[in-house]
């Protein structure tokens, strides 16, 4: 069970700015793979988070695991999948978390929240209760109840590399050297390419 009140889950829920399933989806997620790798929160690139969705839950990731795109730890696949896989550069271990709860399929209330919305009624109140209500449900079940884990046999992915920005030919804008596309004999941004 997961104290509700904890400052982690405080904090994750300030950085996404509300509570919902999908962050404390995220949350149960990040805590257990920091638990299975024997990990910290890191400083900078020493733990990857390979995310196949871009949910509520990958805010919580974020903040908890402290894997970003911005250091280039936390790496998008989009395969519409709540399934996360975490893994320490430094021991080459990994884990691969799936989610399984149940708790939407089961509930006939959140196909006719959906159908009422719609129809055009306003649920936003119910709705909101019911969230809540799930997100407690996440927050509080056993683990072995809603999540999968299994060990990661994947490649640990490079650490990012700094690359040398140029502008586009076309639009001016400063975009990485390496994402350029040639146009009609120019160096261009993908944006300008794809026009």
């Amino acid at each position: 069970m997961n104290d509700l009140h904890s400052d982690d889950l405080r904090g994750a829920i300030q950085f996404h700015g509300h509570l919902c399933p999908g962050l404390a989806l995220g949350y149960r997620v990040a805590q257990a793979a920091l638990r299975e790798l024997g990990a910290d929160r890191p400083g900078d690139e020493e733990l990857v988070a390979i995310v196949e969705n871009d949910s509520c839950a990958v805010d919580a990731i974020q903040f908890i695991s402290g894997c970003t795109f911005g250091k280039g730890n936390l790496i998008f696949r989009d395969y519409g999948k709540h399934v996360y896989t975490f893994i320490d550069r430094r021991t080459g271990q990994g884990v691969r978390i799936a989610e399984d709860y149940r708790g939407f399929e089961d509930d006939p209330r959140f196909d006719g929240f959906r159908r009422r919305q719609e129809a055009g009624e306003d649920v936003s109140r119910e709705k909101q209760v019911y969230l809540m209500e799930k997100s407690a449900a996440i927050l509080q079940a056993e683990e072995k109840e809603f999540l999968i884990l299994q060990p990661a046999a994947a490649l640990t992915p490079e650490p990012a590399r700094i690359t040398t920005s140029v502008r586009c030919a076309r639009c001016n804008e400063k975009f990485m050297e390496s994402r350029g596309r040639t146009k009609d004999g120019k160096v261009v941004c993908i944006p300008c390419f794809e026009k």
